[in-house]
This record gives structure tokens, sequence and C-alpha cells, in this order.
């Protein structure tokens, strides 16, 4: 998303995954009941980077949920 700012035009298709990939960011962090903050740390990672972003969202939801079965 950020070269896709800095050139000043971006295709339709491209606003479309991108917010495809809000939209999922924000389902995985309702599952990992965040605190605001990380809404919004999440939410800014995921739109700066697009898919890139909501990977590392995704291994760390992972991450967190092993984390706790492990423990728990």
């Amino acid at each position: 998303m950020l070269l896709l700012l800095l050139l000043g035009f971006s295709p339709p298709l491209m606003l479309l995954t991108l917010g495809l990939a809000l939209y999922l960011t924000v389902v995985e962090l309702r599952e990992l009941e965040a605190h605001y903050l990380w809404w919004f740390w999440w939410l800014l990672l995921v739109f700066m980077t697009h898919f890139v972003g909501y990977l590392v969202l995704r291994a760390y939801a992972v991450y967190r949920r092993w984390n706790s079965a492990r423990s728990g």
C-alpha cells in the first residue's frame, strides 16, 4: 500500500483486497480480545503493508493460541 500511495494511483482490485485484509484483521482481533491500542496498531500495520501485515497478525494469533493451549 505504501508503494501505491507514493505512486498516486491504485487499481480497484488492490483497494478491494485491502478492504478484505482490514475486514479479516477485525475478525481476528475480535477473537483475540485485544486492547484498543493493539487494534489501532494492527489495523495500521495491515493498512500500510497490505497482506504482509495480515500474515504477520495470523502468525501472532497462532503463536498466542499455541502458547495458551500449551500452558493451560
